[in-house]
């Protein structure tokens, strides 16, 4: 695309250099850079594209989108703020505006994946075609694309949804995080529903306190941002955000009157039984998850795509038949007649969630494996671990991403909390051999879950991400045991 076009709608301070060239490929970073391709140099928080701009020269950029000017012998677009800019870019050098795509947007601290799917089921039953964009990964068509932020870069973004549209994706499902809001990363995109699920203590070390992290979520809550929104009346944020009602809004709930709600909720050793009032339609639900977090998620998924047309029988079918929601209360196996779980769990709201919800259905010892990881949020360490001892009959403390950080540090701090509750708790900082002692440590009736992790397929120590599953970790474990009689 000529270069004189492709700027056209952008908001210039001052061009230097030649506009009649042709431009083959967007790049955000200079190691994307192809011949032909504008750089796009964006100031960040640990770095700054305009570091990179020789780099860019050399890999064949002839154009760079900045914010200051510089000797570099290249077009050079100046602008006041390249992020905003860059939305408007993308959706011209895409042509965006044809495609023929409704988005789903779920924005909150806890359960935007497992609602994600749960909506990806629901569109699917009723005859969808649907492309789903998340924490879990990028699902379209038989495409996977593993996932490296929960809410894709700018550029990425754009280029995913442009070959969502070429495979005819009629819905994109996307997870919103509050770092790609703040951050504008997708505000390319007018999204036709937005979901808010809740919000809890997380991502501090960015958003420094609850009110700044908070504003941001609600920020997107307007009639420029989305046709409708769908909210979680029993979160303080959701019900502000319906007070405000910048936009068509509707509620749903348990515990306040909304326009979607749920009674008769019932953990089961092999779910969750509940009834959904889904605007006067009633129905009989199974959803083979554990948690009564995990009946917001599907009355989320439900009124937004009830909203959207999605006729009810279709509703029912997805919630009843979803697939594909690892790690996410997920049970793995039944040994030696306790129950084993993983979950994500990894916030403070969310580790007590996981643990009040298995404790309904736990016959004996409620048992959790858990840590937290490095370089982040120290202070919801000890809550974490004061979580844990409240709810827990026994805690196994590990590391979990340390980063940077050494391991021991980061459990002490757990520690901390912990020992305000009880003294039932043992350090392992391997988490492999911790879970082992855990797995060797259940009698017929516990529970046990491994916390913090989910469906991640590695851990990430000193800048290195290695293989690690906790899923196959315990199925490992657990073969060996039935061999040797012990774990070696």
């Amino acid at each position: 695309m000529l270069l004189k076009k492709l700027i056209s709608k952008l908001k210039v301070k001052k061009v230097i250099g030649d506009l009649d060239i042709n431009i083959e490929k967007l790049a955000l970073n200079s190691l994307d850079v192809t011949k032909n391709a504008l750089f796009i140099a964006v100031k960040g928080i640990d770095d700054d594209g305009n570091k990179y701009l020789l780099d860019a020269k050399l890999r064949g950029a002839v154009a760079v989108l900045t914010e200051q000017e510089s000797d570099i012998s290249i077009t050079q677009i100046i602008v006041d703020d390249v992020r905003v800019e860059l939305n408007k870019l993308v959706y011209e050098y895409f042509a965006l505006k044809n495609a023929k795509i409704k988005f789903i947007g779920i924005v909150g601290t806890n359960g935007k994946t497992t609602t994600s799917f749960i909506i990806k089921s629901i569109l699917i039953s009723d005859g969808k075609k649907v492309g789903l964009i998340g924490t879990s990964g990028i699902y379209y068509e038989n495409k996977f694309i593993s996932p490296e932020l929960t809410t894709p870069d700018t550029v990425t973004l754009a280029e995913i949804i442009y070959d969502m549209a070429n495979y005819g994706v009629e819905y994109v499902v996307m997870e919103l995080s509050a770092h790609a809001i703040e951050q504008n990363r997708c505000d390319f995109i007018k999204f036709d529903c937005l979901i808010f699920t809740n919000c809890t203590e997380d991502h501090l070390d960015y958003f420094k306190d609850m009110e700044n992290y908070s504003s941001v979520k609600e920020s997107v809550f307007n009639n420029l941002r989305t046709k409708l929104a769908v909210v979680n009346i029993d979160d303080s944020l959701g019900l502000n955000i319906i007070k405000n009602n910048k936009v068509e809004c509707y509620s749903y709930g348990v515990d306040n009157p909304s326009d979607v709600f749920s009674i008769d909720i019932k953990c089961v050793d092999d779910g969750t039984v509940f009834v959904m009032n889904l605007f006067d339609e009633i129905l009989p639900l199974k959803f083979k998850y554990v948690g009564k977090f995990n009946v917001y998620n599907c009355m989320a998924g439900a009124t937004a795509c009830y909203k959207l047309g999605t006729s009810v029988s279709a509703i029912k079918r997805g919630i009843e038949n979803i697939k594909g929601l690892e790690g996410r209360m997920e049970f793995i196996e039944n040994y030696n007649g306790a129950k084993i779980f993983i979950d994500y769990a990894h916030t403070p709201d969310g580790l007590e969630n996981t643990l009040k919800e298995l404790k309904k259905i736990t016959d004996k010892r409620l048992v959790v494996l858990f840590g937290c990881g490095g370089n982040r949020e120290k202070e919801k360490r000890s809550k974490m671990g004061i979580i844990a001892g409240k709810y827990a009959d026994f805690s196994i403390l590990t590391s979990d991403n340390p980063r940077y950080e050494e391991p021991y540090l980061i459990i002490s701090e757990i520690e901390r909390g912990i020992r305000t509750k009880t003294l039932n708790y043992i350090t392992i900082e391997n988490r492999y051999i911790a879970t082992g002692y855990a797995i060797e440590f259940l009698k017929e009736g516990d529970v046990l879950v491994v916390a913090g992790k989910g469906a991640e397929n590695y851990q990430e120590i000193m800048g290195v991400k290695t293989k690690y599953s906790d899923k196959e970790c315990i199925k490992d474990i657990i073969a060996k045991i039935s061999l040797s009689g012990e774990l070696i």
